[in-house]
């Protein structure tokens, strides 16, 4: 017998057309989603349930409630708050929601500096160019911003994060395109390992979602 927290359907009813979401059917969903993909021990927590609702409600771009919780669907998502507090898998389990054309990868920021090593600024053209035939990006969740070490090419010196977050800001102008991250570090913290230009842009980038910093390690 079909488990039905396993099918997305079960999160919602169509009405005149329109997708209804009910948050509790939802939450079990990401649960059961969750167990199959981390073990069954994984569980979300009440404390988290405010940043879930803001996930959800993005991803299936309710525009009506976004409007009350003061989130822009026409910028990505920043998400903040300490080591193993939850921010990648739950990146990853809301954007099972992502409507058609919004799904994002989830590529850790180490791995692109590593690539940068290796291969050089080509290595960076999935991040920052589109094919002609592309109206914008795909879109990515930078995950883990500030954890990747400036890395040299032949001895040229790049730090890859600015550079993609820089191309990505003026796609963003552009086009609309949508980036995503994920961090361990304040806003200052960004700032001094960035520079103010990549900060300032940050801020016209993102949705601040932000765990405090009491918020417990889940691993």
């Amino acid at each position: 017998m079909q488990n039905h927290c396993n099918d997305i359907r079960s999160t919602f009813q169509i009405q005149k057309n329109v997708k209804i979401y009910d948050f509790k059917k939802c939450v079990q969903f990401l649960e059961a989603q969750g167990q199959l993909l981390y073990g069954v021990n994984f569980r979300t927590f009440p404390e988290d349930m405010e940043i879930i609702y803001k996930l959800i409600i993005y991803c299936i771009r309710d525009e009506e409630n976004a409007k009350k919780l003061n989130l822009n669907l026409n910028k990505g998502l920043l998400i903040s708050g300490p080591v193993g507090c939850g921010k990648t898998t739950l990146m990853n389990l809301c954007n099972l929601f992502s409507r058609k054309g919004y799904e994002f990868k989830i590529k850790p920021c180490r791995e692109i500096a590593f690539e940068f090593g290796a291969n050089g600024y080509e290595s960076l053209n999935p991040y920052t160019n589109k094919s002609p035939l592309q109206k914008r990006l795909n879109p990515y969740c930078f995950d883990d911003l500030g954890s990747e070490k400036q890395i040299k090419h032949f001895g040229n010196d790049c730090n890859v994060m600015a550079e993609i977050i820089l191309s990505r800001y003026d796609q963003f102008v552009d086009n609309n395109t949508f980036t995503h991250i994920t961090t361990n570090l304040s806003a200052s913290e960004l700032e001094d390992l960035y520079g103010n230009r990549v900060r300032s842009r940050m801020r016209n980038m993102f949705n601040l979602i932000a765990f405090t910093s009491s918020s417990k390690d889940k691993r």
